[in-house]
């Protein structure tokens, strides 16, 4: 086992495990990470200012602009930049982007308005279920596939639906209504059986936002004489519609590939401490990353959360140099998003193998490495 020294901490030895090691356990890894926790409040309220400058500017050329096809364009940037807000709040939900809990709660609820996302709501599926319990079936939901038995038990129309979720078109129709309609925005008891203040007032809060917004289309649009759909439909709904598309891609991403495994038994999900194997380190080129705030780095926020997103990038290398052999690193592109559609549509839990629809396998089996 070598040891190497964390250059934020350089009185602390870490060791390279090699991989056939045992994983020295969770608090013990993210004790390593304790000097890339610290947080500042300046650059987050000036990543935050920019966002927001960014994004009115954009939905502003949308209504200015009288060609539709650059309408267009900007209302799918406009759509980008949601995504970065998003991804602001999500780290000020995590309590990780600035030291102030209060203020973290203000960023968040206020970055969360233009994705017209609750925050509570969000906190709760989020950071309780989805964190918890990552990649565990009947507690995380996110993605997460049906075994063969599950998938003929559904209705035709629900299996038809299941099929152009995983058809690799379509991450956004599934953030859309299993996200973010029916677990979001004013949930039913049969899918948020706990009833809080905090969730109603806060689905009152996007929805009034969301009200704004097309009140000031409308009145953009009569008074430069345009068209109120097309202004309207440039100037919220392209950009909703690309932020939907945008979050269930980059979810699908994270958490489905043929070298992770889903579990449906508890102690057996513990006993693997899947703490690192079933989320995906996604690297793209151009440094695109580095424009989602990099939320890509993604091996490291589900480790330990509190590490905000501008030293995420470092906490991620950190990882993948002390740690090798554990962290799924995936190069991206568009070939390996739609093979991994192709081949990642059901589950055999017991061996921990991809299926099709069919239920023939189509990864290895993952059985004896979990």
């Amino acid at each position: 086992m070598t040891i190497h020294q964390i250059t934020d901490s350089p009185n602390v030895a870490v060791p390279v495990v090699s991989p056939d090691a045992p994983f020295p356990g969770r608090r013990t890894v993210r004790s390593w990470l304790i000097p890339l926790s610290s947080k500042e409040t300046l650059q987050p309220l000036l990543l935050l200012t920019f966002d927001t400058a960014l994004f009115i500017a954009l939905i502003g050329l949308t209504v200015w602009l009288s060609w539709w096809p650059l309408k267009l364009v900007f209302g799918l940037m406009a759509g980008f930049v949601i995504g970065r807000l998003f991804i602001l709040g999500h780290d000020a939900c995590h309590q990780s982007l600035t030291p102030s809990r209060n203020l973290n709660k203000t960023i968040g609820r206020f970055a969360f308005l233009f994705s017209l996302t609750p925050y509570s709501l969000w906190d709760v599926g989020h950071n309780v279920v989805h964190h918890g319990q990552t990649n565990l079936k009947g507690f995380d939901f996110v993605w997460a596939p049906y075994s063969v038995e599950e998938f003929k038990a559904l209705s035709p129309v629900r299996r038809a639906l299941e099929k152009i979720y995983r058809n690799g078109w379509a991450p956004g129709l599934y953030y859309f209504i299993e996200m973010w309609w029916n677990r979001m925005y004013f949930p039913s008891k049969a899918y948020m059986g706990a009833k809080r203040p905090a969730f109603m007032w806060d689905g009152v809060l996007v929805t009034v936002f969301a009200f704004i917004w097309n009140a000031l289309l409308i009145v953009a649009a009569v008074k430069s004489n345009q068209s109120v759909l097309l202004t309207i439909t440039m100037g919220f709904a392209v950009p909703f519609a690309f932020w939907n598309f945008m979050i269930g891609f980059v979810v699908y991403a994270h958490h489905t590939h043929t070298s992770v495994a889903w579990y449906d038994n508890k102690s057996e999900w513990t006993a693997a401490q899947p703490y690192v194997s079933t989320t995906v380190h996604l690297i793209f080129r151009f440094k695109f990353g580095a424009l989602m705030h990099h939320i890509m780095e993604h091996t490291a926020h589900h480790l330990d959360s509190s590490i905000p997103l501008y030293r995420l990038k470092d906490a991620q290398q950190f990882l993948e140099t002390h740690l090798p052999g554990r962290i799924i690193v995936q190069p991206f592109s568009w070939k390996w998003y739609f093979e991994t559609a192709r081949l990642c549509k059901l589950y055999d839990f017991k061996n921990k193998c991809w299926l099709d629809f069919s239920g023939k396998p189509t990864s290895a089996s993952l059985a004896q490495a979990a």
